[in-house]
């Protein structure tokens, strides 16, 4: 038995599928994920997969703009596309020649990465390119949670929470991943902000009703009870603060994504092999 628990978590890696909307802080959250894992030595690699993105305060182990750029997508005269087209298109392009991301990713066993990914939210609604890259790294024994965050200051509106807690579960429901919605610099925000933001965490839809009805009219009860209803029968959408600033958030956080992926639980399975066999060497000696 100790033998199978070897195999079965040999070349077994991790990884965050980071996403949210232009602007939500995804570049921030890789930069402090990875200033956080240098303090605690643990080993992480980002992957850009934004054929957009322009500068990065981190190290980036693997660009998709070595592999196509947005920028040459969209001066190209034949394609003549706009930023959300060309975009698709290099996504498109990434998933037609996955080959390339394997050779990058190689072979290594136990390693931790984060995919940093485009901010365009049809990627992860009803464009397939992303279930595609994800069902690729799964086959490469990636074991992966789904990140996802909202700009704390985008949901102090109600009617914006909504919005954005219904991305978060389109996001979900598509990808089938382990999924953490984070609500991301709540380091901007004043002690009134914070205290309301707060209150959203875990979504009681019958208050941000009654919150809602009082500001948008009863023409639009019965859509703001569908898209409640909605969100109660998944029951899937709940939100972890995170302040950047704050090393007890960012340890919470990790936290929380380290139990979706079980990252470190195969180590344990690991030592407690080692230790079986150093007490089966002692009782062998005696």
């Amino acid at each position: 038995p100790r033998g199978l628990s070897v195999t079965y978590v040999h070349g077994m890696r991790y990884g965050q599928i980071v996403m949210g909307p232009a602007g939500s802080g995804k570049s921030t959250y890789c930069s402090t994920i990875v200033k956080h894992c240098e303090n605690i030595r643990r080993t992480v690699r980002v992957v850009n997969l934004d054929p957009a993105a322009e500068y990065f305060d981190y190290p980036v182990d693997i660009d998709i703009r070595e592999l196509v750029h947005l920028d040459d997508v969209m001066e190209a005269d034949d394609l003549r596309l706009g930023p959300n087209g060309g975009l698709i298109f290099c996504m498109e392009y990434l998933v037609q020649h996955l080959d390339w991301l394997q050779e990058q990713l190689g072979d290594g066993d136990d390693d931790y990465y984060l995919f940093d990914c485009p901010g365009q939210i049809e990627l992860y609604t009803h464009v397939p390119v992303m279930r595609q890259i994800i069902d690729c790294l799964t086959q490469l024994d990636f074991r992966l949670c789904g990140v996802f965050l909202v700009d704390s200051q985008f949901l102090l509106d109600v009617a914006k929470l909504f919005s954005g807690a219904m991305a978060a579960m389109a996001a979900m429901v598509q990808l089938e991943l382990p999924h953490v919605n984070v609500m991301s610099k709540m380091d901007l925000l004043n002690r009134r902000e914070r205290h309301r933001v707060e209150s959203y965490l875990e979504l009681d839809t019958v208050s941000l009703l009654d919150d809602l009805g009082g500001r948008m009219g009863p023409k639009y009860a019965s859509l703001n009870r569908a898209v409640a209803s909605l969100l109660d029968d998944y029951s899937l959408v709940r939100f972890i603060p995170l302040d950047s600033t704050s090393q007890e958030s960012v340890t919470d956080l990790l936290l929380q994504i380290d139990l979706a992926i079980q990252y470190g639980e195969d180590e344990e399975v690991r030592n407690a092999d080692t230790n079986i066999d150093e007490d089966e060497d002692v009782t062998d000696d005696g």
